[in-house]
């Protein structure tokens, strides 16, 4: 049974989080978490088809999130639906994400790095996924635990609550490495699933990328973090390896 019980991971668009953590996910669903996707836009910006029927897309771009969470053992997928092209980090969803945070009351958040811009030498971060990012950093400090802010949440019902681990991926700044060996077939499974999106080649790609974070740290695939711990919480106790001493788990 995996410690942390409940967790949350917030993303831009249908695909980021089969890209950047599904091992990790499937590996916590498998020990018995409950998990919870939260997709800001509604991918709509994914086709650059003249003339596409975008309505359609943002359907099927949904389906194919929740057909990939189900194989990660995922039930729970959330979508805010913000346009997707142009989001920014606004106090609308900030609150957004604050309520989600309450209502689900995680021990532990995922949510790519907000200061990424660039990746190494061949690849811009894309807008959205800054904006998700930092939207969904400062919901969970300070805005999930602090009564006055929001207080129209009060009202609805939702309570303040302190998040104990705030976990970053997509970043260069990390320190914990999960193995995900026995995982890595269900993440391609799972990418693969946006076929809106990817080809059959992008399989090939991300067990080189899971290689290449693994092998350092005596994994044959792993996934990269940058861990916070924000709560002294005696009951949660961290189950993955951190970088200065790896151990397969």
């Amino acid at each position: 049974m995996a410690t942390t019980q409940r967790i949350l991971v917030v993303a831009a668009h249908p695909d980021d989080i089969e890209f950047g953590v599904a091992g990790s996910v499937a590996k916590w669903a498998d020990e018995g978490a409950q998990i919870t996707f939260c997709l800001v836009t509604d991918g709509a910006a994914g086709s650059n088809e003249p003339g596409a029927d975008l309505a359609a897309l943002v359907r099927l771009r949904q389906q194919e999130q929740c057909d990939a969470a189900a194989i990660l053992g995922v039930t729970d997928v959330r979508f805010l639906g913000y346009p997707d092209g142009t989001l920014q980090p606004t106090l609308e969803l900030r609150r957004d994400l604050t309520r989600l945070i309450r209502e689900l009351k995680p021990e532990r958040v995922l949510i790519s790095d907000p200061t990424m811009v660039f990746a190494g030498n061949f690849y811009i971060n894309h807008p959205d996924h800054r904006a998700a990012a930092e939207a969904a950093l400062y919901a969970v400090f300070p805005s999930a635990g602090t009564r006055p802010i929001f207080p129209e949440l009060l009202a609805e019902g939702y309570e303040p609550h302190d998040v104990t681990e705030l976990w970053l991926f997509f970043t260069a700044q990390t320190d914990t490495h999960i193995d995900i060996s026995a995982q890595i077939e269900r993440k391609v499974q799972a990418l693969l699933c946006h076929k809106s999106q990817v080809g059959p080649e992008v399989a090939d790609m991300i067990r080189k990328w899971d290689s290449e974070a693994g092998q350092p740290h005596g994994f044959a695939f792993a996934e990269s973090f940058k861990v916070m711990k924000l709560k002294d919480d005696q009951q949660t106790a961290p189950a993955e390896s951190p970088e200065h001493a790896p151990e397969k788990v």
